[in-house]
């Protein structure tokens, strides 16, 4: 669904929709133009759309979430924020279909990359009401027994999670404007913290669409979920010391972040999911020819090509025995090759643009910048004519690298090229391929490839400490696995190191950063009547 003139899309704040400085009554006067940010198709070059955050009043967004949401929400038992979130999944079910054609326009995606992102947010949000229903009536969570700290245990301490009373501030990248948004809020929901979202502001139109249809569907307290577009500016300055903040985006915006007095004085938590240089690890007995290194290939080129490549968690290193070099190489291209790049709306197109033209010229440099140490092993856009789509497209086509000796390298272990590209990477034996791995410093995920499942316990617990998570593939589970780069809800999402050192999902202990662990000491009667209207921590 565009929008055949484009509109000024209005932020909702303190339980209200309001519009920027730019009103839409004066769109056209380019005198405002300071004051708003198009939204276009990188595609075609339309704009689709205005965002602003100029004249929000700030201060009154923070404080009716805080003092109005919160505790609205804190009334609600987990069982029932649950039944929310719920009802929420069935909402976004309901208008997927213009939640597809939104994303088409704005990201550039195919319909299998649309479905990452908003099928993703679907099944993550229905993941959190099914386990968050476990915890019933509970208002509050328990962590571990009593502990006597009396002889005669009349006096005893117990630790419980109480939901933090403040804003879970979530501050999103470009690349999932959907599931960006609810793997993150559905655990600040279900443990009771109101949102404010802010999403990057070149794909935004998704991200406030659904707000706009959740809060139309008058499922949650009014202030409980806001969406503020445009710019960031003054969001961090109202940040308390028991709110919290989640961002997803690049290092060096988190460094900034980190800086704030909102951490450094006012000690409020930040979560971070930065940078990775994630890897695939092809095991020595993985010869060409078995399953194994079947599946490498296949992997390696779907996640070199899937979002285009504009995934925090897609492949950019990909690991080989050095004497397995080229026949990985020559599979992988070969894959590659079948890649039909263009406009997202052609049936026959299967990989639409990155998701602008500034973004295509930050690939198309990193690309340069890793040619000066790696030989190009596969580069589409030499011969590729992209499909409906002209040459000012954010169109880019699969690039593959190769660095033979691995360990000689520098820029390929530390450079991320955020788009459909990827680096061949020859290792001499398995010591010397997890010190390879570990160059990308933390990353989000590594995946492995071998014959034999028991032989991936030494790396699979080798490559634990610098990652958020350990993928690891056989045969046997050639058809069940969920894939190098899909963040399942079951599973934790984060990475020590580069990777920002954050934790996201992970089923329920997605709730502990939206909570306050206090010690209450006292006599064991009061101890025990803790246990009522609570229920013990999950970790599941």
């Amino acid at each position: 669904m565009v929008m055949s003139t484009p509109a000024l899309l209005e932020n909702y704040v303190a339980g209200q929709w309001v519009a920027g400085a730019s009103n839409t009554s004066n769109i056209s006067n380019t005198s405002n133009a300071s004051e708003r940010t198009a939204l276009t198709d990188p595609v075609t070059g339309e704009t689709l759309a205005f965002v602003s955050s100029a004249g929000l009043d700030l201060d009154a967004a923070f404080t009716f979430a805080r003092e109005t949401a919160g505790p609205a929400l804190r009334a609600l038992s987990y069982g029932e924020r649950a039944q929310r979130l719920s009802q929420i999944a069935a909402t976004l079910q309901a208008n997927r279909d213009d939640y597809y054609a939104i994303a088409t326009a704005n990201s550039g995606t195919v319909a299998t990359d649309s479905a990452v992102d908003i099928d993703g947010a679907i099944y993550t949000l229905s993941t959190y009401a099914k386990r968050g229903a476990s915890l019933g009536d509970a208002h509050t969570l328990l962590d571990g027994p009593a502990v006597p700290l009396a002889k005669d245990a009349s006096f005893a301490v117990r630790h419980v999670f109480r939901p933090t009373p403040g804003v879970a501030l979530l501050i999103n990248a470009f690349n999932f404007p959907a599931w960006g948004l609810w793997e993150k809020a559905a655990g600040a929901l279900l443990a009771g913290v109101p949102v404010i979202v802010k999403p990057a502001t070149s794909t935004a139109w998704l991200t406030q669409r659904m707000v706009a249809d959740v809060v139309a569907a008058g499922i949650l307290p009014p202030g409980s979920l806001s969406v503020i577009c445009g710019s960031a500016a003054g969001l961090l300055d109202r940040i308390g010391p028991f709110d919290v903040v989640s961002f997803t985006g690049s290092a060096d915006t988190a460094a900034t972040l980190r800086a704030h007095a909102a951490f450094t004085r006012r000690s409020a938590r930040i979560n971070v999911e930065a940078d990775s240089l994630n890897s695939a690890l092809l095991l020595p007995d993985a010869a060409p020819g078995t399953a194994a290194f079947d599946q490498f290939v296949r992997e390696v080129a779907r996640e070199m090509t899937v979002k285009s490549g504009q995934k925090c968690t897609a492949i950019r290193r990909a690991m080989v025995p050095v004497e397995h070099f080229d026949a990985a190489a020559s599979a992988i291209a070969e894959r590659l090759a079948k890649t039909v790049v263009g406009n997202p709306r052609h049936e026959a197109v299967t990989m639409g643009s990155l998701v602008s033209t500034a973004q295509k010229q930050a690939v198309l440099d990193g690309i340069a910048h890793l040619q000066t140490e790696a030989e190009t092993l596969y580069d589409g856009n030499r011969e590729t004519v992209f499909v409906d789509a002209g040459p000012h497209s954010a169109c880019v086509a699969p690039v593959l690298l190769g660095l033979r000796d691995g360990a000689s390298g520098k820029r390929v272990h530390d450079t991320e090229v955020f788009g459909p590209v990827a680096t061949l990477v020859g290792y001499r034996d398995l010591d010397e391929a997890l010190a390879l791995v570990k160059r990308g410093q933390g990353s989000l995920v590594v995946s492995l490839y071998s014959n034999d499942a028991v032989a991936m316990r030494t790396p699979a617990l080798a490559l634990a400490d610098a990652h958020g998570r350990v993928h690891a593939i056989d045969p046997s589970v050639a058809k069940t696995q969920t894939g190098h780069g899909n963040v399942m809800p079951q599973s934790l999402h984060g990475g020590p190191g580069r990777a920002g050192g954050g934790e996201e999902l992970g089923g329920l202990r997605a709730l502990r950063f939206y909570h306050v662990r206090s010690a209450v000491q006292g006599p064991a009667a009061l101890v025990e009547a803790l246990t009522q209207d609570a229920i013990e921590f999950p970790t599941s």
